[in-house]
C-alpha cells in the first residue's frame, strides 16, 4: 500500500503524527523523502511503544539481549518459543526483546492478544528466523533520534489533540471487518469496534476543520464508506499477508481516504 499512500502525501507539512504506529512504514518513508521534521508516533499497544523507546535509547543492550534469545532458540526452537511466550519480564529492554523475538518466531509474524492482554499466537515453524537484525535496529535507532520522535502510549485522539493547521496525520486503524468471519481486531485486549470506527471518523472531521492534512487507510467495507462520505475515497489493490493460504492473499482492495 505504501506506493499508493505516497502519491497522497502533502508537499509540505509542519509536524507528522502516526497514531496507529505498528511497523511505522509511512513514517520511515517520510524520513527518506522529506527534510528533517518533528514526529509524534503513538499506539495504544504499550509493549510496542516500549520497544520503539528501547530501540531509540538503548539499542546496544537490546542487541545483546536478542543475541541470547537467538542462541537459546537455536537449541530447542519450539520449546524455547513457548517458554518465552509465558514470560512476563519487568525490565524495559527485556520486554522489548521478548516482543521482537515473538514477532520473528510466531505464526506469520502476527500480533494478537486475548481478553486478558496475553499474547497467544502459536509457534511459527521457521527454519532460520531473523531474530536479530543489528544493522536495521541501529538504523531505526538513528532515525528515531534524527527526527527527535516523541513516542506515546495513547489513544489516537489523545495523541493528536495538539495537531494544528499544516500538520500531517496518517491513520491506519485496525480494519473494519468486510465479512462476519474477518473479525480480527485484537491488537489490544479491548479490540476496535464499529463504534470506535465512527468515533475515529468524527475526529478525522475535526482535524480536517483545523486545517490538517489527514490520510487514512481501511478495509473496503460499506460501513467505512458511510463514515467518510463526502471525502475523497479511493480503492487500491492490497495483499493480505495474514491469510494462511497463499492463494487467498491477493485480489483484495483497501480504501485510501483523504481530505
Amino acid at each position: 500500500m505504501l506506493r499508493n499512500l505516497e502519491e497522497r502525501f502533502p508537499r509540505h507539512f509542519s509536524k507528522y503524527y502516526e497514531p496507529f504506529l505498528g511497523g511505522g512504514a509511512v513514517f520511515f518513508r517520510l524520513v527518506e523523502k522529506y527534510p528533517p521534521f518533528s514526529a509524534v508516533l503513538s499506539d495504544s499497544n504499550e509493549e510496542l511503544i516500549n520497544a520503539y523507546e528501547v530501540v531509540k535509547t538503548n539499542v546496544e543492550q537490546l542487541v545483546e539481549t536478542l543475541k541470547t534469545h537467538k542462541a537459546n532458540y537455536g537449541h530447542q526452537p519450539k520449546e524455547y518459543y513457548y517458554q518465552v511466550r509465558k514470560q512476563r519480564p519487568f525490565g524495559r529492554v527485556e520486554k522489548a526483546a521478548r516482543l521482537i523475538f515473538l514477532n520473528k518466531t510466531c505464526y506469520n509474524g502476527l500480533y494478537r492478544v486475548n481478553r486478558k492482554g496475553e499474547f497467544n499466537v502459536p509457534f511459527g515453524k521457521y527454519e532460520n528466523p531473523r531474530i536479530l537484525d543489528e544493522e536495521n535496529l541501529r538504523t531505526v535507532s538513528g532515525v528515531l533520534n534524527y527526527t527527535n520522535a516523541e513516542l506515546l502510549t495513547a489513544d489516537y485522539q489523545e495523541a493528536t489533540k495538539d495537531a494544528s493547521k499544516g500538520d500531517f496525520i496518517y491513520f491506519d486503524p485496525p480494519y473494519q471487518p468486510v465479512s462476519s468471519t474477518a473479525n480480527f481486531t485484537s491488537y489490544t485486549h479491548s479490540g476496535f469496534s464499529l463504534d470506535e470506527q465512527k468515533r475515529l471518523g468524527v475526529w478525522f472531521k475535526e482535524l480536517d476543520k483545523r486545517g490538517c492534512t489527514v490520510l487514512l487507510s481501511n478495509s473496503n467495507a460499506r460501513e467505512v464508506r458511510d463514515i467518510y462520505s463526502g471525502y475523497d475515497i479511493e480503492t487500491a489493490p492490497a495483499v493480505r499477508a495474514i491469510s494462511c493460504k497463499g492463494n487467498k492473499r491477493k485480489g483484495h482492495t483497501e480504501l485510501i481516504i483523504h481530505n
